[in-house]
């Protein structure tokens, strides 16, 4: 099989559960949808790096919450890469797949291109946003920048914000076959503890980073045992392993976890998409006044707008935007 084929596993975030050791997780290998976020964009590498891991990041955490609408991650900085925002978009339908996007912003003449990507963000925060759709009151969960890694937030993130002991291991990059075009390829597996019934720590009482909590305050006995084993055994994982294209999912999971069980459930595809419309936009400049539509009407008399996620164009004719001080659009 070649690296620019199409596997039936690309694309794909693969649930499963190790019986033996009360761990959840997930597998996930993107092709196409990392393929389709990256080319909307000329990123630099280091902006690029930062958007393929948070991407993957999305996926893994997305299929793992009970999602009615849409989960979003955003990490923002003091440094050069100022923001990467991500939506993960939940099945409309049984069968139907999941929709991925992602964007970034930053500061190109502060960037510093020898310098690790992670680096480039600076201090900050990194959040987890949950939309359960109308009637639902949103979720926002804060962490500060920690770690080496995204990776590294998003575990400080679950045990801080859910005291759940989540382990992330992923890979991403470029790979090539001689005459045909480069393409991006991403892999990753995510470990997440049961949680736990009754008890919690307290929030400030962390032996982590900055006094963050982490695993070792949240799991004692057989539990944290088993904790260290599923992490050692996560620990031995190559990245030709996790990236694919030749290691099956489920293959991957009996090589890593044989001992413990490993029971994967239906795989949920997962494809590029941005929900961006006409109509949204049009809603979104409703709250403008036809003044303020007239400072943004270009001299051909146009307003133009362009998503910033997959950089679609819009032009509209300004007598049809913004608020006209009677209550409607």
């Amino acid at each position: 099989m070649t690296i620019g084929s199409k596997l039936a596993w690309d694309d794909t975030v693969l649930p499963f559960q190790l019986d033996l050791s009360g761990i959840r997780g997930r597998v996930a290998r993107l092709d196409g949808v990392l393929d389709q976020v990256l080319k909307q964009h000329n990123y630099p590498k280091a902006i690029e790096a930062l958007v393929a891991e948070a991407t993957l990041l999305t996926a893994l955490i997305g299929q793992a919450v009970k999602l009615r609408w849409k989960l979003s991650l955003q990490i923002r900085g003091n440094g050069p890469a100022r923001l990467i925002a991500t939506d993960y978009y939940g099945p409309t339908a049984e069968g139907e797949p999941a929709r991925i996007r992602a964007y970034a912003s930053f500061d190109a003449e502060r960037l510093d291109h020898s310098a690790a990507p992670f680096s480039q963000i600076g201090k900050g925060y990194f959040a987890v946003m949950l939309d359960q759709g109308e009637g639902m009151v949103p979720y926002q969960g804060f962490t500060p920048i920690a770690g080496n890694s995204l990776s590294d937030c998003a575990e400080t993130y679950f045990a801080q914000s859910e005291q759940l002991p989540t382990r992330f291991a992923v890979t991403y990059g470029q790979a090539q076959e001689p005459g045909a075009a480069s393409r991006w390829r991403a892999g990753g597996v995510m470990l997440q503890h049961m949680p736990q019934v009754g008890g919690s720590v307290a929030a400030e009482a962390g032996s982590g980073e900055g006094g963050l909590l982490s695993h070792s305050d949240i799991l004692a006995g057989e539990e944290s045992e088993n904790w260290t084993r599923a992490n050692v055994l996560l620990d031995t994982v190559e990245d030709l392993e996790l990236i694919g294209p030749l290691v099956a999912p489920t293959e991957l999971l009996v090589r890593l976890f044989h001992e413990e069980g490993p029971r994967a459930f239906d795989p949920q595809p997962v494809r590029f998409g941005c929900s961006c419309s006409p109509d949204k936009v049009r809603q979104t400049m409703s709250i403008y006044s036809q003044k303020d539509i007239s400072k943004m009407t270009t001299p051909e008399g146009i307003v133009t707008a362009d998503c910033q996620f997959c950089s679609a164009h819009y032009e509209f004719d300004p007598k049809t935007l913004g608020f006209d001080g009677t209550g409607a659009a």
